[in-house]
């Protein structure tokens, strides 16, 4: 049939009984399966060939690795008071202060192992040993150099303190704060973790702290006169009104759950500092 010039071409048939272009290719790789549907024919040209769907690009995988969104950790306030025995569950940030060989350490990491709650222990003598060369031993003398890296130290765990604390975490940190050095103070503790942080101190006597220093080693062992001497000062934490545990008599898990109550008392009446 002719049709006059310039009149528009009807639309090509497909195979018989089938309409317009609304027919799919088969799947090349697997006969009788609907391919993907033909794409519209070119302007003033032929319709294009169906592209194989083996060459189309599969869309991109989904992330497998995910991603969580930490909240940022902001200064920490005084916790809300508990109903049940201990700390319970409490959401805290504990300061443990004590001279070197009062056992802060291992019961500050038994105490936040044995909670019913998410904590963490973290030791300022731990993250100032992260300095590996060009470390400031302050058994050398104290100077400018084991200054800053005291500071750096203390401002890295009140870093990790508020984190913790913002994503539901305890934290327990633990440190040789002296009453009359204002520069290893409480003031920069306050000031890097906040003021919810709850501080108590691990003072046993001089002969327990004398024998427990004389099992350590390496720099973490002080000479005798430098442990007397430490722990000399740290008396004057009597009369600050901080809680103070006398763990001489006491084992290490005991002086744990000796700090848990002090703790649950610090939280119903938090010592002015």
């Amino acid at each position: 049939m002719q049709h006059a010039v310039g009149a528009p071409l009807p639309p090509p048939q497909g195979p018989a009984g089938h309409g317009p272009w609304t027919h799919h290719a088969q799947h090349p790789g697997n006969p009788g399966q609907a391919g993907p549907p033909l794409p519209p024919p070119a302007p003033g040209g032929p319709p294009q060939a169906p592209v194989p769907s083996h060459t189309v690009p599969s869309p991109p995988l989904p992330d497998t690795t995910g991603h969580v969104r930490l909240p940022p950790g902001g200064p920490v306030g005084l916790p809300a008071p508990v109903a049940d025995q201990g700390t319970g569950s409490a959401t805290l940030a504990v300061l443990l202060i004590g001279p070197a060989g009062a056992g802060k350490t291992t019961v500050a990491k038994l105490w936040a192992g044995r909670r019913r709650v998410p904590t963490a222990h973290v030791s300022l003598d731990d993250v100032r040993e992260w300095v590996c060369s060009g470390f400031a031993d302050p058994q050398a003398g104290w100077n400018d150099h084991s200054e800053a890296q005291y500071r750096l130290a203390r401002r890295t765990c009140g870093f990790a303190a508020r984190n913790f604390l913002a994503n539901g975490i305890s934290c327990i940190l633990d440190d040789a704060v002296f009453p009359d050095r204002p520069v290893v103070g409480l003031g920069g503790w306050k000031r890097h973790v906040g003021p919810g942080l709850l501080p108590v101190v691990l003072l046993p006597g001089l002969e327990v702290v004398l024998e427990r220093n004389a099992a350590r080693s390496g720099n973490r062992r002080l000479s005798d006169e430098e442990v007397a001497r430490i722990h000399g000062r740290m008396a004057g934490w009597y009369g600050s009104g901080l809680p103070i545990i006398d763990n001489s008599t006491y084992d290490v898990e005991t002086t744990a759950r000796v700090l848990d109550d002090v703790l649950a008392r610090s939280i119903a009446s938090p010592p002015a500092w």
